[in-house]
C-alpha cells in the first residue's frame, strides 16, 4: 500500500457460501464499491465484481473470489482507495497538519486528528481545542478557516 491511499472500509466477515464478504464502508463515496472499482489491502488489490447495500453495510463479491474458502482466505483486511480528484471536496487527509485560524485571522493551532462523530466530525487541535467540522468556512493551501461560537476557544485556554 502507498501512503497516498485512504482507508475506505473494512471486511467484517464472510457472507454466505459463494465468496461474498460483508464490508463496513467508512467512506461516504459509495462508488468505491461499484462494479469494476479497485480497492487495496496491505498486500494486494481487489476488483469489485458486484455489491449491494445490506443493513448499513455492503455485501461485496470480488473478482476471483467465488467460494467461502476463498473469501475466508482474504481475512478481515482494511480496504484502501486512491484519493479522488474533486476540487469541491474537503478530504480528511488534507486537514491533518493544517493550521487553523479563526475569522479574525488568529492562529488557533494545528489539526492533529479528525474524530468521527455522528453529528459532525471533530477537529482535534494541537492546543487541545476541539472544533466541529461544521464550523469550517474555508480551506486553502494548508490553512483551515473556522467561525466558531463566541467562547469556544476560551474553554480550552489554561487559566
Amino acid at each position: 500500500m502507498t501512503d497516498s491511499r485512504l482507508e475506505i472500509g473494512r471486511v467484517n466477515k464472510v457472507h454466505g457460501l459463494r465468496g461474498e464478504v460483508l464490508v463496513a464502508l467508512t467512506s461516504n463515496v459509495e462508488e468505491r464499491l461499484a462494479p469494476g472499482a479497485t480497492v487495496f489491502t496491505d498486500s494486494t488489490s481487489l476488483t469489485v465484481d458486484r455489491s449491494r447495500p445490506h443493513q448499513g453495510k455492503w455485501i461485496v463479491q470480488f473478482t476471483g473470489v467465488s467460494t467461502r474458502e476463498a473469501a475466508e482466505a482474504l481475512g478481515r483486511p482494511t480496504l484502501y482507495g486512491d484519493p479522488l480528484d474533486d476540487p469541491e471536496a474537503l478530504w480528511i487527509h488534507e486537514l491533518i497538519d493544517a493550521d487553523v485560524v479563526d475569522g479574525e485571522g488568529l492562529d488557533r493551532g494545528r489539526v492533529v486528528e479528525v474524530h468521527d462523530n455522528p453529528a459532525s466530525d471533530l477537529l482535534l487541535l494541537s492546543t487541545g481545542a476541539i472544533v466541529p467540522l461544521t464550523f469550517v468556512t474555508g480551506f486553502d493551501e494548508g490553512v483551515v478557516t473556522v467561525e466558531v461560537p463566541e467562547g469556544l476557544f476560551e474553554l480550552y485556554e489554561e487559566s
